[in-house]
């Protein structure tokens, strides 16, 4: 199958001005996903999607193609991320180059191990999915609705986390790695759907950045997978 590979890296950010150009941990946020993308074979093209000269720039010199800048439209506080997928995957069939499936990797989330990206292409391919989505498994005790609250267990027969069977867990989408065949997302254009496959990634690499605290979090995650030979 032909990847392409999609990192949405737009100039605009409320929470964190122009995150996707800071350093963290030695190199600009973008350039985590933007290596990463690169040391996966499989994936046929690797672009950045900005509306900014200066993440271009950054990812052109980091190895990445940037074929087109994103439209402004797109590069909105409001803007969804299928648009900007389909908008990638029209610009090239107008080329008469097509793709089998999109690879989608958002920067906030830049902690992915050693061939993460690889596996979950092979799970993909395997499972002979439509979509997968990466999620982190999480064991916690959940509560809902605060007028009439409701628990995901029974609080009459409350076990141990490591009591637990894995039937009881829930997976968290974690944000960090999607994919999803070309037909189904240009049909539905939503970048779930069909067969979709759950990714199950580690804890540490299912930190994203929204907010300051998240940003020393995940420095502090990249430190350690760093040191770790991690990634």
């Amino acid at each position: 199958m032909r990847y392409l590979c999609i990192i949405p890296a737009r100039g605009g950010s409320k929470g964190l001005p122009n995150k996707n150009i800071l350093n963290i941990e030695g190199k600009p946020l973008v350039t985590w996903s933007i290596a990463q993308a690169l040391a996966t074979d499989c994936l046929a093209e690797v672009i950045v999607s900005t509306d900014s000269e200066k993440i271009m720039q950054l990812a052109v010199s980091s190895g990445a193609t940037v074929p087109f800048k994103r439209p402004d439209e797109l590069a909105t506080d409001l803007a969804a991320t299928e648009p900007v997928l389909l908008h990638a995957i029209e610009w090239y069939e107008r080329k008469a180059i097509y793709f089998d499936a999109v690879v989608l990797l958002q920067p906030t989330s830049p902690v992915r191990y050693k061939n993460s990206i690889e596996r979950a292409i092979k799970q993909f391919e395997k499972e002979k999915a439509d979509s997968l989505v990466s999620v982190v498994p999480n064991a916690s005790f959940f509560w809902k609705n605060e007028e009439n609250p409701t628990a995901n267990y029974n609080p009459q027969n409350r076990r141990r986390r490591q009591d637990l069977n894995p039937d009881d867990w829930l997976f968290e989408e974690n944000g960090s790695i999607y994919i999803t065949r070309t037909k189904l997302l240009k049909d539905s254009s939503c970048r779930l759907g069909g067969k979709i496959s759950l990714f199950k990634m580690e804890l540490c690499e299912s930190f994203e950045i929204d907010n300051e605290l998240d940003w020393k979090i995940v420095e502090l995650m990249l430190r350690e997978a760093t040191n770790a030979n991690r990634l």
